[in-house]
């Protein structure tokens, strides 16, 4: 369903992503991971048009969409989240919905409709009428997905949509992001929560300095030692399969 291949950024002399592949099949739960400042968010942005890249292609469905616009991106089917939520404050849940929802609703009526079906899937059917300025941070990165989902995607990439949240509001978004998964979203995302990794994804990408530099299950992914040592640190690998004390302790 969608190709990146090759993808490099520069932002001056900063390489932020060099030459990157990522495959993502229809139907499955992908991941990107990896440390802080590894390129992950641009990575997202070059897919979702935000950003042109310096070199590499992307493929949307057989057709190839980088440096296209956002806006036409999304009309195919690739819609993103953002890592910071910024919902119009001034507005409903459902009123921010529906801002999605028009995308493929062009009366409003139709589009608040939508915008309660919407909400309905993601658990915010009992706020629709709530002001968006009001909602905890669970509530805005659950209406940052649910306005999201509103634009009917095919693919769906999530950036830290886990972000800030608590254990258990953690357990409860993973089955709401399974249950979009089953009624047809192919998922990409970005996240820092192990947990939801474990549990949601099928495969993952490890991403560091800009590059690739492990892909598989993350099963395989956690006993990586190139992974362990871009998260831990030079040595660590090594350490922690000797048993160090303080490396099992930093793990």
């Amino acid at each position: 369903m969608l190709s990146a291949r090759g993808i490099t950024k520069r932002f001056g002399g900063l390489l932020a992503v060099s030459d990157a592949s990522i495959e993502v099949a229809e139907g499955k739960i992908v991941a990107v991971i990896g440390p802080n400042g590894a390129g992950k968010t641009t990575l997202f942005a070059i897919m979702a048009g935000f950003l042109r890249p310096n070199a590499g292609t992307v493929t949307f469905r057989g057709a190839r969409i980088d440096g296209m616009a956002p806006h036409r991106i999304c009309r195919l089917g690739l819609t993103r989240t953002f890592q910071i939520v910024q919902p119009f404050a001034g507005l409903t849940v459902r009123e921010n919905i529906a801002c999605g929802a028009h995308l493929h609703h062009a009366k409003r009526a139709d589009a608040l409709a939508r915008a309660a079906e919407i909400a309905a899937q993601v658990g915010m059917e009992r706020m629709l009428d709530q002001p968006a300025q009001d909602l905890t941070v669970a509530g805005r990165k659950r209406l940052e997905l649910a306005r999201a989902l509103a634009t009917e995607p095919k693919l769906l990439l999530l950036d830290e949509v886990m972000a800030g949240l608590i254990p258990s509001e953690v357990a409860e978004i993973i089955p709401t992001i399974r249950r979009i998964r089953d009624s047809g979203v192919t998922i990409l995302l970005i996240e820092h929560v192990m947990q939801a990794v474990m549990s949601l994804s099928e495969e993952a990408y490890v991403l560091n300095q800009g590059r690739i530099i492990a892909h598989g299950t993350p099963q395989q992914l956690v006993r990586d030692p190139q992974v362990i040592e871009a998260y831990l640190g030079h040595g660590a690998a090594e350490r922690l399969h000797a048993g160090h004390p303080g490396a099992q302790a930093h793990a």
